[in-house]
């Protein structure tokens, strides 16, 4: 598969993005600075980016409590993302959403979700939309490897196949549900191995090559946009950093992460590029500036904003 470089290119800057956002969010919760909680995907780039990649525009996706990237590359506003987490009416949900609860409908992002495995029944849903109404759009819904032993990780799966829904269910397997490791808690060796009781297609790349994710997600967006039904895709990656902003991370071996940040998905993307002569050393650094000029531009933009007034404490409750 040949992708153009400015693809290539475009990839790169998103995880920059994304490793940027994420990297000045979680200075400014050590500041006091953003309230509430947030759940933070350094280390889980490649997934993100690759995978949303393989989509349409107007795809839509459901994402997760730790779905930054995922928002990142369904292009969403990083102005928008970084006023909605400092909790200013100029953010997507008017401040009053935060971190888990970012959505951008005009971009085909249906919302993050702070219920683990809450996206499942949503996707599926809005793939049986798809379906009845002829679109040709496909849902790509996002969830941890904890969620999938959820009871609806396990009927969503079922209904999708039985209808064949245009839906792909994408496995972020990071190792760690909260504390407690996937070795722990799932009897299979891959979550990918469970599309077999579906009768669904179920495969398990590199999480940190942005390339084989989009290769085998494209492969099953194009599979569901056809009619042919769902697919698990599951990319084995990891998070640097602990489960949210209260997790004292003491259930991992500094070595284990070490090691982990030794297989970084950006650097090890930038030297495919640089190899590739995708882009040269110093292209790279330019484009490297450029993303943290982005952030810094949407951090100026997030301050500039006010805090959403008494008044709208009820607006957007009721439908």
């Amino acid at each position: 598969m040949t992708l153009s470089n400015e693809t290539l290119i475009s990839w790169y800057k998103k995880m920059l993005h994304t490793r940027f956002f994420e990297s000045q969010v979680d200075a400014f919760f050590a500041k006091g600075m953003i309230h509430g909680t947030t759940h933070l995907s350094i280390g889980q780039e490649a997934f993100a980016i690759g995978s949303t990649a393989a989509l349409h525009a107007d795809d839509l996706i459901t994402s997760t409590h730790r779905g930054h990237g995922e928002c990142i590359g369904k292009d969403a506003d990083l102005n928008r993302m970084m006023a909605e987490l400092m909790g200013k009416s100029n953010g997507y949900c008017k401040g009053k959403g935060g971190s888990m609860h970012i959505a951008d409908l005009e971009k085909g992002n249906l919302g993050a979700n702070g219920v683990v495995g809450g996206g499942f029944a949503i996707a599926v849903g809005a793939a049986l939309t798809q379906q009845m109404k002829k679109t040709g759009k496909v849902v790509l819904c996002f969830f941890g490897d904890g969620a999938s032993n959820e009871g609806s990780f396990h009927e969503a799966l079922n209904l999708a196949a039985i209808w064949k829904l245009p839906v792909v269910f994408m496995c972020t397997n990071n190792h760690y549900g909260m504390s407690m490791s996937v070795a722990r808690s799932t009897a299979v060796a891959n979550i990918a191995d469970r599309a077999a009781s579906y009768e669904m297609p179920g495969i398990t790349v590199d999480g940190n090559d942005p390339i084989k994710v989009y290769e085998a997600t494209l492969a099953a967006v194009e599979r569901a946009r056809s009619g042919e039904g769902p697919s698990i895709v599951e990319g084995i990656t990891y998070r640097w950093l602990g489960h949210s902003k209260s997790d004292a991370n003491r259930y991992r071996t500094k070595e284990e992460i070490e090691a982990w940040k030794d297989r970084c998905p950006i650097k090890a993307f930038e030297k495919y590029l640089i190899k590739s002569n995708v882009i040269s050393q110093q292209e790279s650094e330019e484009i490297t500036a450029g993303a943290k000029d982005d952030i810094a531009r949407a951090v100026e933009f997030a301050q500039q904003g006010s805090y959403p007034g008494i008044e709208t404490l009820e607006e957007d409750v009721y439908a």
